[in-house]
């Protein structure tokens, strides 16, 4: 199963921010992108096992952008 994740710079708060349709329940912000990326691959399988979703072969897409105001 392939979990999407967006990553999206908030210009106006400085912070990258994941958030996913598909995990939910996961929402994580950090001014570090590479620090984010992190966070979601620690967090997304307890969010997971949480959430009672599937987690064998679990995989993560990551998608960016920027919000726009």
């Amino acid at each position: 199963m392939i979990y999407t994740v967006n990553l999206l710079w908030d210009s106006e708060a400085s912070v990258w921010v994941a958030t996913s349709d598909d995990i939910r329940g996961l929402v994580l912000e950090s001014s570090s992108l590479d620090v984010l990326i992190g966070r979601v691959r620690m967090a997304a399988p307890e969010v997971l096992k949480l959430n009672n979703q599937p987690l064998e072969h679990a995989k993560i897409a990551f998608l960016t952008g920027r919000v726009v105001a």
